[in-house]
């Protein structure tokens, strides 16, 4: 329960939102200093964002807001989302750009998962631990709802020391899906370091130790994975093993079974052991594509989205496919291999949405919901399974460039 005191917005946010500055909204919030769901004038803090037409990053600050815990509830409630009025004095009902119909698809579609039921329920299975900022990533990646409900489910096992091993999750499945999206976000969320292995480059056993992060989204650095261990031994950090199924010679994945079984690891042969349990292993692959889409395309309504069932049965299917190419020793120590599947057709124009806004940088602006729509619609038929969000990245390029 907030003080009373605190049921008025501080400055901040309402200065952060009203400047049209993302990141300090983020950094009111992530202080404590302000409360998503604290009411900004006579609007909630969701409600200004939406009905505020001189935002320039309207749809990043209402995400944030999201990630931080603004409830979608608020915009069905009078009070917090006064009724519109044309120009006599009569209300109309609420602002039209706070219901789900007047939005753009993105902004839909965060609205709408962040008033879920599921959203919540899946929410509480980390919502006491460590773990509990990777909640907001639901607002970085879209779809895979089923992949985020089990990676929480394992987190909270490990967080009640239900497990005895270390946390090992695979993401396998087909490219632009948001697997090395949601391993990229892992550490910076939780506020940990990361250190990213391209599997590719590996031919021996030794060589994972030797290897230097490689990820393009990080700083550049001199620093193995055996440094980085020591340097980080007994704390949180996550090592990511992009493309973990390209490695050359499979002995190359020797080297993992001892710490992922026991959480401790021998860097050099005579060496002491390095305490590597707080360590969260993350591999991506895209082990089992073909196995996803025969699955998908068997479904009976595959624009829509996947129950729980289905996705379970899914994952059921791929271990075993997993298993067969990773070998069984290795999996038998994962904690979770994770099918990230195709996207709905809600998810797929979300994606497209994002992308207008990433693409058409100050023309964007100038665009209506209707307008950023209509793109989204033309853009559906270019999208491809196989290469997922990039090809509607690809349709929404193209059509920004002939001025559709």
């Amino acid at each position: 329960m907030r003080p009373a005191s605190a049921l008025v917005a501080p400055p901040t946010l309402l200065f952060a939102i009203a400047s049209d500055d993302v990141e300090q909204v983020r950094q009111a919030l992530e202080s404590g200093e302000a409360g998503p769901n604290d009411p900004v004038g006579p609007q909630s803090a969701l409600a200004f964002t939406l009905t505020n037409d001189k935002l320039a990053h309207k749809q990043e600050i209402v995400k944030a807001l999201l990630a931080y815990g603004a409830n979608p509830s608020a915009l069905r409630n009078p009070t917090l989302n006064p009724a519109a009025r044309t120009g006599g004095d009569e209300p109309t009902g609420p602002p039209p750009e706070t219901m789900l119909e007047g939005m753009d698809p993105a902004t839909r579609y965060f609205v709408a998962r962040a008033d879920a039921v599921h959203t919540r329920q899946t929410s509480q299975l980390i919502y006491r631990s460590f773990f509990r900022p990777l909640t907001r990533v639901r607002y970085d990646v879209i779809g895979q709802d089923w992949a985020l409900e089990q990676l929480f489910r394992a987190l909270s096992m490990h967080s009640q020391k239900l497990a005895v091993a270390p946390i090992v999750v695979l993401l396998c499945g087909p490219s632009g899906h948001g697997k090395s999206l949601l391993a990229r976000k892992f550490g910076s969320l939780l506020d940990v370091p990361t250190h990213t292995v391209n599997m590719t480059t590996l031919r021996s056993a030794h060589d994972i130790w030797e290897s230097y992060s490689m990820s393009p989204y990080e700083e550049p650095s001199s620093c193995t994975l055996a440094q980085f261990l020591l340097e980080n031994e007994g704390k949180r950090c996550v090592v990511v093993l992009d493309e973990i199924e390209k490695v050359e010679n499979q002995k190359a994945l020797w080297s993992l079974l001892i710490p992922w079984e026991l959480g401790r690891c021998s860097l050099e042969a005579g060496k002491r052991h390095v305490d590597v349990r707080n360590v969260v292993w993350l591999g991506t692959s895209n082990i089992g594509h073909e196995l996803v889409f025969e699955h998908h395309q068997n479904r009976t309504e595959p624009d829509k989205q996947m129950t729980r069932e289905e996705y379970l049965e899914l994952t059921a299917t791929l271990r075993p496919r997993v298993s067969d190419c990773l070998g069984a020793s290795l999996l038998s120590r994962v904690t979770a291999v994770l099918p990230f599947i195709p996207f709905a057709l809600d998810e797929k124009k979300a994606i497209a949405a994002e992308a207008v806004y990433a693409l058409a940088g100050e023309a964007s602006r100038t665009m209506s919901p209707q307008d950023v729509e209509s793109l989204v619609m033309k853009a559906l038929p270019s999208y491809y399974p196989g290469e997922g969000a990039r090809s509607l990245h690809r349709a929404i390029s193209n059509l920004l460039v002939d001025g559709s």
